[in-house]
């Protein structure tokens, strides 16, 4: 699908409704900045707070603007198999170019569920699909054996790793095909994941430094590892300060205060509290990102 960083996009709001225009913006910011490619509508894009008749409208609207620039990919996965087939038939019905699919979360299958899960959304679409490991959300992990054996499913490409555990990911890398694509889930391994193999990131921070992002993994791909470390210690304080509460608080906070979109979520989520919100906007002045 691609190698660098990836954004996982917001959604942006206006007076309760999705705000398009905003939408837009962030994704020419974006593509100017070296984005390899758009995900739409993951954790970070408030997906589970939308409408089926909503997230037509965002799929829509980030594939027309994109403009075939660059891979869309769309997150369509749910705790219900039917539901996330039906989130996937719609993506790839409005041109998405991948899928990324989550963890059935709240139910918490064994295994053998998830690998029925995963299969049953696989073969229900032609596009390549992403898993997406986020035990913290999900209440559950993907096991290595279990990512092995979707890794034979002919479009399953590749694995979002977003536990954290770095045997885990070592261990994924050992098992799959050489051409199994591993991105980290987390802006603060992005370097440590390269150095397992991986091939780039599913980024929450390129909302706010698309650029730096996509530098650093560039910096590691050439073989710069300095510099690429260099830049992943630079920003590690912003990164932190951008996970500080809950995602995608922080980072809407951020995109507000760069004028982008407004500063509005979906409940359960709400603004950034102000002194959590202080911290983020002095780190924004010392990179000069405000």
């Amino acid at each position: 699908m691609f190698k660098g960083a990836g954004v996982a996009i917001v959604t942006p709001f206006k007076d309760g409704k999705f705000d398009k225009e905003a939408y837009e913006r962030l994704i020419d910011f974006q593509i100017e900045n070296g984005t390899q490619a758009l995900v739409v509508l993951g954790t970070t894009g408030e997906a589970s707070t939308l409408s089926y008749e909503e997230r037509e409208i965002v799929i829509r609207s980030a594939i027309e603007k994109n403009a075939k620039r660059i891979p869309i990919i769309v997150g369509t996965g749910s705790n219900c198999t039917d539901i996330a087939v039906k989130y996937t038939k719609q993506a790839e019905e409005l041109g998405a170019d991948g899928i990324l699919i989550v963890t059935p979360y709240y139910n918490k299958c064994t295994n053998k569920g998830m690998i029925g899960h995963f299969t049953a959304v696989a073969n229900a679409t032609k596009l390549p699909v992403i898993l997406y490991n986020v035990p913290s959300r999900t209440a559950v992990n993907i096991p290595p054996d279990v990512v092995v054996a979707m890794s034979k499913v002919k479009n399953v490409i590749g694995v979002k790793e977003a536990s954290g555990n770095i045997s885990q990911i070592l261990e994924i890398k050992r098992l799959v095909p050489e051409d199994f694509m591993i991105y980290s889930g987390n802006d603060d391994q992005v370097i440590p994941i390269y150095a397992c193999g991986g091939h780039g990131v599913i980024s929450v921070v390129s909302n706010v430094i698309p650029k730096e992002m996509q530098q650093m993994c560039e910096a590691f791909m050439s073989g710069d590892v300095a510099k690429a470390l260099r830049l992943q210690l630079e920003y590690k304080k912003l990164i932190d300060l951008l996970f500080s509460e809950v995602n995608p608080i922080p980072v809407k906070a951020a995109l507000s205060e760069m004028k982008y979109i407004e500063d509005e979520l979906r409940l359960p989520l709400t603004s950034m509290e102000e002194n959590t919100r202080i911290k983020l906007i002095q780190e924004m002045k010392k990179l000069n990102l405000i």
